[in-house]
């Protein structure tokens, strides 16, 4: 015998025994009559109570108390456990109840000599509600409300509960419930229709189970306020010519938040292929590109990109963070300083000293003054690099010269 899950509006129809007889009155009348029963039928209970259940045979039976024995979850209780309390009547106490093992209940099962099922009950074991926790609430392009929370306390009460979400208009609002918690993330719901912008609301979460019921916090928010967006589309990344530390990052505002008035502000992270942290840029403003500076030569990177919607219809909160876009993948060109060789090993140990400290002096020089996606940075580093390069190459071919010219 199987119990089966609680519904949120009451407790499930009562079970009838296992076996049944049907016994004909001297009027003609049918009358079925149980085998057994237990009593109480599907009990709610809280954790560590105690329970006294008693199995009832029919007379017609002709069985005594004394033969039958109780199970729980299919284990067999001991005996010390019981009580005769007539010959047709055995009872069984549980002290301390720990939680049900599941939602659904435990089984309770009382059994003849022979181990033929007579009846069961469902014990649900468990906990009221504690006062939902941690609710949150946003927008996708304000079109739709999504609210999600966390259960209070530990989070399981271990019976079956019904958490519903309601919300209202905050001064002339009718109060309703959200209906559509078929969304993906547990503990959330999702209003889908006639949404108000302009007008403030007053959103909580109420926790109900047979055991009692509790409530949330009450937020009050502008769902323009609380806007998120698609991720951004169409992320691209390139070299930027030669130069073999950067990347160019370029991207699409989300296409569904085109006609809004607003100012979109970007993050942008990338990372080794070959490592799993992440490096985040905030400082990116609302441009759709960025160049991506000081990175190793000849390594593919993975670069992410990020939207806050700011200032939707003037609000004057920051929006919430899209997620991620696809990881996009691109690598720098080789160095030509490692694919590069010299005989002088003096001389090629001094020029890689000069550089390293060239380029320590300029980035110091950038975090400082123009670090991020500033295009004047850019250009004044790019123009350095050109001139590395080519200040580069001639000391190569000065130092493959004199390396190959005979000595007097």
């Amino acid at each position: 015998m199987l119990c089966y899950s609680r519904s949120p509006q009451g407790p499930p129809p009562q079970r009838e025994a296992a076996k049944r007889d049907v016994k004909v009155t001297s009027s003609g009348i049918s009358q079925e009559l149980y085998v057994a029963v237990i009593y109480p039928q599907d009990p709610v209970l809280r954790m560590g109570s105690n329970l006294t259940a008693s199995c009832w045979v029919h007379s017609d039976l002709g069985v005594h108390a004394s033969s039958l024995f109780w199970t729980l979850n299919g284990q067999q209780l001991p005996s010390s456990l019981y009580r005769v309390l007539s010959p047709t009547n055995l009872s069984v106490t549980l002290a301390g109840l720990n939680a049900s093992r599941q939602t659904s209940g435990d089984n309770l099962v009382c059994h003849n000599h022979k181990g033929h099922i007579l009846a069961g009950s469902c014990l649900y074991v468990g906990m009221p509600p504690e006062k939902p926790v941690n609710l949150t609430c946003w927008s996708r392009n304000t079109k739709d409300l999504t609210c999600s929370w966390a259960p209070g306390g530990k989070g399981e009460t271990n019976i079956s509960t019904q958490y519903t979400l309601k919300y209202k208009l905050r001064w002339y609002g009718k109060e309703k419930e959200c209906e559509d918690y078929t969304h993906s993330q547990p503990y959330s719901c999702s209003i889908t229709r006639d949404l108000h912008l302009f007008t403030p609301y007053e959103i909580w979460v109420e926790a109900s189970n047979q055991l009692g019921q509790a409530t949330s916090d009450v937020i009050t928010l502008d769902i323009l306020d609380v806007v998120t967006t698609d991720p951004p589309s169409g992320v691209t990344v390139s070299r930027v010519g030669q130069l073999e530390d950067q990347l160019s990052v370029r991207w699409e505002a989300p296409p569904a938040l085109k006609d809004f008035l607003f100012q979109a502000k970007y993050q942008i992270r990338y990372r080794l292929e070959d490592s799993q942290d992440w490096k985040v840029m905030d400082d990116v403003g609302n441009q759709t590109s960025c160049r991506l500076a000081g990175l190793r030569p000849g390594t593919v990177y993975f670069v992410q990109v990020r939207c806050n919607p700011v200032g939707i219809y003037g609000s004057r909160k920051a929006g919430i963070w899209s997620e991620w876009s696809h990881p996009t993948a691109a690598s720098t060109p080789h160095s030509e300083r490692l694919m590069s060789g010299s005989c002088d090993s003096k001389s090629s140990g001094d020029s890689n000293s000069t550089l390293r400290r060239e380029l320590k002096q300029f980035f110091g020089w950038v975090r400082k003054h123009a670090y991020g996606c500033s295009s004047m940075s850019m250009k004044l580093y790019d123009q350095w690099r050109v001139l590395m390069q080519k200040s580069h190459k001639a000391r190569n071919q000065i130092l493959s010269f004199n390396s190959g010219s005979p000595r007097g």
